[in-house]
């Protein structure tokens, strides 16, 4: 969707506000009294009502509006914020002087031109995963925004959630020791989709973690795969090489009879188990290793196997979307650099990218 292609605008459904309401927002009186982020909402399908929620949940955002080219969509914007300015013309919202940022949550293969829209036009953006459908339209895009002193954010939502934070943690304070291994299983039987393969639906999930965990840069990727249904890879099997040995694996699939989403990451002192589906200890910590003592010889060599305790470490229990969208808010108002950022978004494409060029030459390196 954007602005040359949009439908005109119709009437507004079930008593929504008009762009005559949209302009009338600018002015009021009582926004102005404290420092709030005025955030309108592209694409109101699956992942928009999440968005729209919380931000209407945070103490520091407005919906400034909602934009969709279905008016059914809108519609149903109208009866749960009655309130909020509706529009299909995304020109509205490139316009509106008193919006401070767009939440981009349409298909992928729109992100590039959405954003880059509203960036020319002094917006903020916050963009769905991933970024953008190339690593050049993502280099554009941080040129632009750093250009025009403007925050771009990427939603890799799963690095707000309390296992990821934790994970961090115990990585970050050597709990782990030197880290071994990242091993991904995201399965399910569907969703399927059209205009995009499993690794870019499912991997940027995994990739986003890995690369928030794994201090090192990936340097190769081999990927392997098939198309089965609908033309494009609903399974693909990817792996990732780092300095040190240290190896990440992912399996994706549409095409699971059982839904997984379980990480496994492997360090020289202790191991983890993340089993995303789990309702209450979601990630175990497992004190067993490996230690190995030299002989005079590879044959004098011994193997000592460590098991030790197993325990679950208290996970902070906050929905990880409005900790995102909190945080896309003191980005923006306190001029913070995201951590999520739009190079963060580019290192995924990235992988993203030599994942696909391995998987067309059926596993071949490619190095980074």
């Amino acid at each position: 969707m954007n602005g040359n292609d949009a439908a005109p605008l119709p009437a507004a459904p079930d008593g929504a506000a008009t762009p005559a309401a949209l302009n009338r927002f600018h002015f009021r009186a009582d926004q102005d009294a404290q420092r709030v982020v005025r955030v309108a909402v592209v694409g109101y399908g699956h992942w928009g009502p999440n968005i729209v929620r919380n931000l209407h949940g945070i103490d520091a955002c407005e919906v400034a509006a909602v934009c969709d080219r279905s008016p059914a969509a809108l519609r149903r914007v109208s009866r749960v914020y009655p309130q909020v300015p509706l529009t299909t013309n995304f020109s509205e919202v490139l316009t509106a002087p008193d919006i401070d940022a767009v939440a981009v949550v349409t298909p992928a293969w729109t992100h590039f031109e959405l954003a880059k829209a509203a960036l020319l036009n002094g917006k903020h953006v916050f963009i769905e995963k991933p970024v953008t459908s190339t690593s050049a339209q993502a280099e554009e895009l941080i040129e632009l925004a750093a250009r025009k002193n403007l925050k771009i954010m990427v939603d890799h939502t799963f690095l707000f959630c309390g296992a990821v934070r934790k994970i961090r943690e115990l990585v970050d304070d050597g709990t782990l020791g030197s880290l071994y291994y990242f091993d991904s299983t995201r399965v399910n039987l569907g969703l399927f989709q059209h205009d995009i393969s499993v690794i870019w639906d499912l991997a940027p999930h995994d990739f986003s973690i890995m690369d928030h965990v794994i201090q090192e840069r990936p340097e190769a990727v081999v990927a392997t795969g098939a198309r089965h249904v609908n033309g494009v890879a609903d399974l693909a099997f990817i792996t990732v090489y780092f300095p040190n040995d240290v190896v990440a694996h992912l399996n994706l699939s549409w095409l699971s009879p059982v839904k997984v989403r379980t990480t496994l990451i492997g360090g020289r002192e202790k191991m983890l188990v993340w089993n995303d589906l789990e309702p209450d200890e979601k990630i175990r910590v497992y004190d067993k290793g490996v230690h190995i003592t030299n002989g005079h010889s590879p044959m004098d060599e011994l193997v000592s196997y460590r098991s030790g305790d197993v325990w679950a470490p208290k996970i902070q229990q906050a929905e990880a979307l409005k900790l995102e969208l909190e945080y896309f808010a003191d980005c923006i108002l306190n001029d913070r650099k995201p951590s999520n950022d739009g190079a963060a978004g580019l290192r995924v494409v990235r992988l993203l990218e030599a994942a696909d060029q391995s998987l067309k030459e059926r596993g071949r390196v490619v190095y980074l």
